[in-house]
């Protein structure tokens, strides 16, 4: 039954000592620490963390945004550990799921994180399809006007620039030319 902590920053430039303190005080046997970003999909002392603790311990960390990427992936994490019979503790937010009302709170944190996730969502999509039906689009305004096509197309059928060149030109990437260069397929000299 032991405890073992759980510590990451999001950068290099960020320092652990606020948390592994906290870590060390509540009694924490071992802390491995991250230092990358929780969107990170691979975080090493994260994994190394898992493959150690072990039944009967319980995992600390001093907030649960520490600890998941996501409320998803919170919530895959604890419920993994549940079924390893390894405890979860965050100091902060005074959850404990070695504790019946602990995993109670727990869930219902997870499930409303989770549900406030889904009204942002709905927002988001009833906001972009209200500013479709009044005429406006989203997403980043093209690099290439029907200016530059045509000079891109007048600097490729002039056969003096490579399409490398073209795309330098313009600051955009070959498929980008290639793409315009096909879609005024039915200009003269179009590519094919």
């Amino acid at each position: 039954m032991a405890l073992i902590g759980y510590a990451r920053v999001s950068t290099r430039d960020q320092h652990t000592e606020a948390q592994t303190d906290v870590l060390e005080a509540a009694g924490c046997e071992k802390v491995f620490v991250d230092h990358a970003s929780g969107t990170l999909a691979r975080r090493p002392a994260l994994d190394q963390m898992l493959e150690y603790v072990r039944a009967g311990d319980t995992l600390v960390v001093t907030k649960l945004d520490r600890l998941g990427r996501s409320v998803r992936n919170l919530k895959q994490i604890a419920e993994d550990m549940q079924e390893r019979g390894i405890g979860l503790r965050a100091l902060s937010q005074g959850i404990d799921t070695t504790t019946p009302g602990g995993r109670l709170f727990f869930h219902m944190l997870a499930a409303i994180a989770e549900f406030e996730h889904d009204l942002i969502v709905e927002r988001t999509h009833d906001g972009l399809a209200a500013a479709r039906a009044r005429g406006r689009k989203g997403g980043r305004k093209f690099k290439m006007t029907a200016t530059k096509i045509s000079q891109a197309r007048a600097m490729y059928d002039s056969k003096e620039h490579t399409v490398q060149e073209i795309a330098d030109t313009f600051g955009v990437s070959r498929p980008t030319i290639y793409r315009h260069l096909q879609s005024s397929a039915g200009a003269p000299g179009a590519v094919r």
